[in-house]
């Protein structure tokens, strides 16, 4: 099968479509009036196939019903109608006991496996239609049987193609995006989703950055303090997310109003600033697809809680939509389409009750809560209702209420839909796990999977464990790894427990390294690997399935500027894409801040070092950690206040050749620049000192770069650039390299060449792009001469006679006057 789980639904959803237009078209009597049912009717089968042709193993969908629609979806569709297909080879398929929607549709797949021709037909089996119409008429029809007309579908060798698809971007992106781009839907997640959806940067490169508030050194009297900035207790940054490439963020939770401020996070344009009611926090985001029979689209919403009343808010505009009331009490958790459900579990009565946020769509298949299509600006429904127009989807939205296990120890540890639910309950001397089922295809609703204690071990009691003690307890549950934890602080040790079985499974190989460690510890799971890392800035990383140490890095301080260990200490804040971030924070941090803060990314696999830089982004403890969204980072930087984006960034090329005219066999010589156009380097700070543009820099030098464009740091001295390539279209349109060029520190390059034919050349210089930055391109032009021929040498001319005779006379009279000259000469000596 070549086709995918998407293109048939989409086909389906087409189809579907098409019926409940037909249907809308169906017109209702202008009054009341008693109907007198027809007792018999014609019905006429047909279907349909898509595509067709269609190559061998490859999926076609069968649109399969009759051309006579029900009068509302409540009523059903037919039942029991089949397809007859007769192959190539002479045997016949049968695909049967198929009920259409009420549309009188639905849809089928087939895969045909032998070239050739089939030959399809529908079938109808006569029955009756019993419906009560709008006006309370009671209408009775025996629909009569009827079989389509035969279909051939014609199955070709070679497959046929499918839409291509699209690459992930290989230039700087910006939402929208287009909705044909589907395969961008993996770098694109938001900051509540799995943070694999987002192409996890390779580089501490800053895409913008934007103050928060007042910050960094004060300087004069106060000297190098700086600026309070939000711990302990104090928090700023706190509340934020990244919701459909917007990020939202507060300022500082203890301040009135409490202003959100809302920016594009690949651009860090700010799209609104608002208060949201009487200075309330937002409570949650959601983007909500809605897919029914008759609307299909995603809702974006913004939560705002009080009490029982909810009220939710335009995550573009940030203006109210809908609210609703009196909501039951229970935990939300987050289902399949972003669709809220709210839990509640009872152990002492024994039962667990669901409350389903999409019941609250309409009976017409849109999404309109509130009674208005999309939902009416302070319209409100009553979750609770049990009268008036708002009962039934009160109702409605109670998806179940199951008996679950009774006597189950402890409390609630973690909820997974489809799944399961775990608990623990720790004791002086064991620990007690226990587990049931929420997976329908798993047997009951309810179930018990296991109920499972384990014994502390011996040295536990001897060790004299203080299961009061902070830090020193059940610590982590992963229901997507089916792994939990206990932490020992005074062994140093993870021990671990399977959450399939509730089973002991492992104790770590060996102790955190590090004394450090029994004060603040993180572990997160992934790839099969358990990771841990806390105040001794040591990140183990063990086996998870038998606790062996596979590596440990040390985020070492050059500098000795931590002052209560020789490794910074670390907090980890995503595992995505095969990569592994950590930043450092403290709860207390004396003031002056310690200098050089590490911020690290390593391959998750073998624990070396992908970037890391230090000095330039420091998180907080009491404000809002990193978050990643659209493959950008979004961080509050506790040393001067400001929010970092943190994310590949545009590139900008230029090109020259000199001289443009040239001589066959002369050289040429090919200049440029690689910029950062990156949106933070059009802030005016950046373009007073970068009055020619902000130089690219290579990957390996990134770190220190971005310290001394946006931070103010000296320049770094070895700071190397980026490599072009420049090649040439030639007059023959042959395409080739000429050369490669590493940029400087400025950003400029230069390379020479001599063209190998005379003509017209286009010079490219081309960068390929790094971790850091898209690539980019430019283009010159260049003419070469042949060329000329050689000036031949002149053959003399003879001399005429009378230049002959003057020149010979000239003679004679020179060697006259010497001769004279020497008589004349002689004659005097003698007297």
């Amino acid at each position: 099968m070549t086709t995918s789980k998407g293109k048939t639904t989409t086909i389906a959803a087409a189809l579907l479509i098409i019926l409940a237009m037909a249907i809308s078209l169906v017109a209702l009597p202008a009054e009341k009036q008693t109907a007198t049912a027809q007792d018999t009717k014609a019905s006429y089968a047909f279907i349909g196939a898509t595509p067709n042709p269609v190559g061998v193993n490859q999926e076609t969908l069968l649109h399969i019903g009759i051309t006579e629609q029900k009068q509302s979806e409540a009523h059903g569709g037919w039942f029991d109608m089949s397809v007859t297909i007769e192959r190539p080879d002479g045997t016949t398929d049968t695909l049967d006991d198929i009920t259409t929607d009420s549309t009188g549709g639905t849809g089928r797949t087939y895969v045909p496996n032998i070239e050739g021709t089939y030959y399809l037909q529908a079938h109808f089996p006569a029955q009756w239609y019993n419906y009560t119409d709008y006006w309370g008429a009671v209408t009775s029809t025996w629909y009569e049987a009827s079989d389509s007309e035969v279909l051939e579908l014609v199955v070709q060798a070679d497959p046929i193609e499918y839409y291509p698809g699209h690459a992930l971007p290989t230039e700087f992106w910006t939402r929208p995006i287009n909705a044909q781009l589907r395969e961008w839907s993996d770098v694109s997640g938001s900051s509540y989703m799995d943070d694999d959806y987002n192409e996890a940067p390779e580089s501490p490169h800053v895409l913008w950055t934007k103050p928060l508030t007042i910050g960094g050194v004060v300087g004069g009297d106060i000297g190098q303090y700086s600026f309070e900035h939000g711990d302990a207790y104090q928090g700023k940054f706190s509340s934020r997310m990244v919701v459909a490439g917007i990020l939202i963020y507060t300022h500082d939770t203890n301040l009135r109003p409490l202003i959100y401020t809302a920016v594009d996070i690949r651009t860090g344009e700010v799209l609104w600033e608002k208060t949201f009611l009487d200075n309330r926090t937002i409570s949650f985001p959601q983007l909500f697809f809605w897919d029914s029979y008759n609307y299909h689209g995603t809702f974006a919403y913004l939560w705002v809680t009080v009490g029982s009343n909810w009220q939710s808010f335009d995550l573009y505009t940030g203006e109210p939509r809908f609210s609703i009331t009196n909501m039951p009490s229970g935990t939300n958790i987050v289902g399949e389409n972003g669709n809220i459900y709210r839990y509640n579990i009872n152990l002492g009565g024994g039962y667990m009750t669901l409350w389903n946020f999409s019941a609250l769509g309409s009976m017409e298949g849109s999404w309109s809560p509130s009674g208005g299509f999309g939902g009416n600006i302070y319209m409100a429904i009553n979750a609770s209702a049990t009268s008036g127009s708002d009962a039934t989807r009160a109702t409605r939205a109670w998806a179940w209420n199951i008996s679950i296990p009774t006597g189950l120890p402890g409390s609630v540890q973690a909820v997974k839909l489809g799944d399961r639910v775990v608990g623990m309950q720790q004791g002086t001397n064991e620990l007690s796990l226990w587990g049931f089922n929420l997976d329908p295809e798993n047997g009951a609703m309810g179930r018990e999977l296991f109920r499972e204690t384990w014994e502390f071990p011996d040295y536990f009691i001897e060790g004299n464990i203080s299961w009061v003690t902070y830090n020193t307890a059940w610590v982590h549950t992963d229901l997507e790894a089916k792994i939990g934890f206990l932490w020992v602080k005074e062994f140093r040790k993870h021990y671990a427990f399977s959450l399939e079985t509730g089973e002991y499974l492992w104790e770590q190989e060996i102790p955190q390294t590090s004394y450090l460690d029994i004060y603040s510890i993180g572990r997160r799971v992934a790839y099969g690997r358990v990771y841990t890392v806390g105040q001794a800035g040591q990140l183990h990383c063990f086996n998870a399935t038998n606790g062996k140490l596979l590596w440990i890095y040390n985020a070492t301080d050059p500098y000795t500027e931590f002052l209560w260990g020789n490794s910074w200490s670390l907090d980890i804040q995503f595992i995505s894409k095969g990569k592994i971030y950590m930043f450092h924070s403290e709860h207390s941090p004396i003031n002056p801040l310690f200098r050089g803060a590490p911020a690290i990314c390593l391959n998750a696999t073998t624990g070396e070092e992908i970037w890391r830089v230090n000095g330039l982004l420091r998180k907080t403890d009491w404000g809002g950690s990193p978050i990643m969204g659209d493959s950008v980072i979004a961080m509050y930087n506790s040393y001067d206040q400001r929010v970092y984006a943190i994310g590949k960034g545009p590139s900008a090329m230029t090109v020259t050749a000199a001289p443009k005219f040239s001589v066959e066999g002369d050289s040429v010589l090919v200049e440029g620049m690689v910029t950062d156009v990156s949106p933070g380097t059009n802030d005016l700070t950046i373009t007073m000192r970068f009055p020619n543009g902000v130089p690219a820099v290579s990957d390996e030098s990134q770190g220190e770069w971005m310290k001394h464009v946006y931070a103010q740091f000296e320049r770094p001295a070895d700071v190397t650039g980026v490599e072009v390539t420049i090649s040439v279209l030639d007059p023959n349109n042959n395409s080739y390299d000429v050369g490669t060029a590493t940029t400087d520190a400025s950003g400029t390059f230069c390379c020479e060449f001599i063209p190998e034919v005379p003509g017209l050349y286009t010079v490219i210089a081309t960068f390929k792009g790094s971790g850091a930055y898209y690539g980019s391109y430019a283009e010159t032009y260049l003419k070469v001469n042949e060329t000329p021929p050689p000036t031949a040498t002149p053959t003399p001319s003879p001399a005429p006679m009378t230049d002959m005779y003057v020149t010979g006379f000239g003679a004679g009279m020179i060697i006259a006057i010497v001769v004279v000259g020497l008589l004349l000469f002689l004659m005097l000596r003698k007297r």
